[in-house]
């Protein structure tokens, strides 16, 4: 929503559109900067290598309720109890350090205190899980991205808000950022198109704002100022080497110069 890649490949939001090659030799392990565990070196195709040095902080509840989406399969966006959110966050944090493919059902049952077979009274299937984790923290960065622009009073008010908006998802979701930045592909087929339409939503908001308040520019230049914005302010699981409140304004302030805000 982390990280990015050159513009040339055509990121979402907050997401790569192709997960990593694995590396297939130790040559490459050792320039990736990894330590291979013994299955990947006996090249384990479907276990991505680790993407933080450490693994991310507990994650804050996310800041807006989840909103039904009849279609997605094993998921139930309408109705999360705050043990299935406690599950949801544990797995992020998981995923985030191992890969989905890296972790077992029966880990994340472990990890939550309960048998991995628990695990079913909350979720049809770890691809369920990984679903809705992403669908919800797609709908949340849309509907809030929405919420903040409407209540703005001009475009320079209304970049802000969204900068605002994006640096506290950043900072309180750096797994999320990492696994969707990694495991975007390993989405259902369903879930992955219903991320790629609200996150091209999400990106169409801040194109929308940016060229409200240049309107010299066009709409693929607005556009792609948002996803340079977005290269920057997804980096914190890289970059995040300062305290939040200090990486929060490193963030906001480099932001708003790169939006002409400053």
């Amino acid at each position: 929503m982390v990280v990015l890649a050159p513009l040339t490949r055509r990121r979402v939001p907050f997401t790569i559109d192709e997960a990593p090659q694995v590396p297939s030799s130790g040559d490459q392990w050792a320039a990736a900067g990894v330590r291979p565990t013994a299955a990947q070196e006996l090249g384990e195709a479907r276990v991505i290598p680790l993407a933080v040095t450490e693994a991310p902080e507990r994650l804050m509840p996310l800041p807006a309720p989840r909103s039904p989406w009849v279609g997605l399969t094993g998921t139930n966006l309408g109705g999360v109890t705050p043990r299935r959110q406690q599950i949801l966050d544990i797995a992020a944090d998981l995923f985030a350090s191992r890969g989905f493919h890296g972790v077992s059902v029966a880990e994340l049952g472990a990890a939550c205190g309960v048998s991995g077979p628990a695990l079913y009274k909350h979720f049809q299937s770890k691809d369920a899980m990984l679903a809705e984790m992403l669908v919800t923290i797609s709908e949340t960065l849309l509907s809030e991205g929405r919420s903040r622009v409407a209540t703005a009073g001009d475009p320079r008010e209304a970049l802000e808000a969204l900068v605002e908006w994006h640096i506290e998802f950043a900072l309180e979701h750096r797994a999320l950022i990492v696994v969707q930045d990694r495991d975007w592909s390993s989405l259902p087929d369903e879930a992955r198109e219903r991320v790629r339409a609200l996150q091209r939503a999400y990106v169409d908001e801040w194109a929308a704002q940016i060229r409200r308040h240049d309107p010299a520019l066009s709409p693929e230049a607005s556009r792609t100022r948002a996803h340079v914005l977005f290269g920057l302010l997804n980096s914190t699981p890289h970059s995040g080497r300062l305290p939040d409140p200090q990486m929060h304004d490193v963030l906001r302030d480099m932001a708003h110069g790169a939006l002409g805000l400053a």
